[in-house]
């Protein structure tokens, strides 16, 4: 039992843990809404530390037993303090919060903290579509788009921000993003920054049956799940919106390689993982218009660890 350990991806809808044995096999997982009731980040360590709980009751364990529990989260992470701040993402967390202390307080045990993406990345180089390469961006598509980088086999972090591709500008004043800022890739392809151009539209008039689908689901957002049937029923904005987005993926991305050189891509996220494959083809192609190096691309995969990915990365922070 000492092998086993606890890995939590903290998203802006859903909070996945797993708990994951010596060979990186999960053993027990649960899945739990992340807040958004304005409790802040409380409320979301609380509800952290219950799914971990629930995922160590699967695994036949207590999570005092575990090794340590790592974290995978959105906002400006510390990982030598455990605290993390700005996760605009997140329900009321604009501040800075001891999210390790918290949780490891709440679980007794230790508790290390990366970023979300990074984390996952870290989990594709070292088990799933990244493993044949030495040099990978990750891409996190889903409710911002986020990016992690492996170099030479080793995890890039600059100063602690690098990886941000989502806001890299792809079209210089542009559509306005949850940052603040005007052009980022986040504006246009991420699921937050999607719903609300949705809404825009459908307030306009705009036919869709994405908020119908919405509450016919018992969902409060736009789930990767929801965009998905909308497009299933020939949704004419979901198809447009997501175009749209997978246009400014491959613009971003390219960027990022013609700067970089990197032998891969690996997309992730909710979005990613859910639609990856499908839009393979466009994403590809709009890439190719404009990286510099246009007759040796980089391999594009979709993250192969699916929705467990961020956990199963995040657990390697105790390995």
């Amino acid at each position: 039992m000492a092998k086993l350990r606890g890995g939590i991806d903290l998203g802006g809808t859903k909070i996945q843990a797993a708990i994951v044995d010596g060979r990186n096999t999960v053993r027990g997982e649960a899945r739990h809404p992340t807040p958004r009731d304005g409790g802040g980040p409380a409320a979301i360590a609380a509800a952290m530390a219950d799914a971990l709980r629930e995922a160590t009751g699967a695994a036949g364990v207590e999570s005092g037993e575990l090794e340590g529990v790592g974290v995978g989260s959105p906002g400006d992470v510390d990982e030598k303090s455990g605290t993390v701040a700005a996760a605009r993402n997140l329900d009321g967390w604009e501040g800075s919060f001891p999210l390790a202390g918290a949780l490891s307080e709440a679980l007794g045990v230790d508790v290390r903290v990366g970023n979300d993406v990074q984390v996952a990345v870290e989990g594709e180089y070292r088990l799933g579509a990244g493993k044949q390469f030495d040099s990978v961006l990750g891409v996190w598509w889903g409710t911002g788009v986020g990016g992690g980088l492996i170099l030479e086999g080793d995890p890039w972090l600059g100063r602690g921000a690098a990886g941000e591709i989502g806001h890299t500008v792809v079209k210089r004043g542009g559509a306005k993003c949850p940052c603040g800022r005007r052009g980022c890739l986040e504006a246009y392809a991420g699921r937050a920054a999607m719903e609300a151009k949705a809404r825009r539209a459908h307030e306009k008039g705009k036919k869709t049956d994405l908020f119908e689908l919405m509450e016919k689901h018992d969902r409060e957002r736009l789930t990767s799940g929801i965009w998905e049937r909308a497009l299933d029923h020939g949704d004419k904005l979901a198809e447009k919106l997501l175009e749209r987005a997978v246009k400014m993926l491959g613009t971003g991305i390219a960027s990022a390689v013609n700067l970089l050189d990197i032998e891969a891509v690996v997309i992730g996220g909710g979005l990613g993982t859910r639609f990856g494959e499908r839009y393979m083809e466009p994403l590809t192609k709009e890439m190719g218009k404009h990286l510099f190096v246009d007759e040796r691309p980089p391999a594009v995969e979709v993250a192969a660890l699916g929705d467990l990915g961020g956990a199963v990365g995040a657990s390697l922070l105790v390995a």
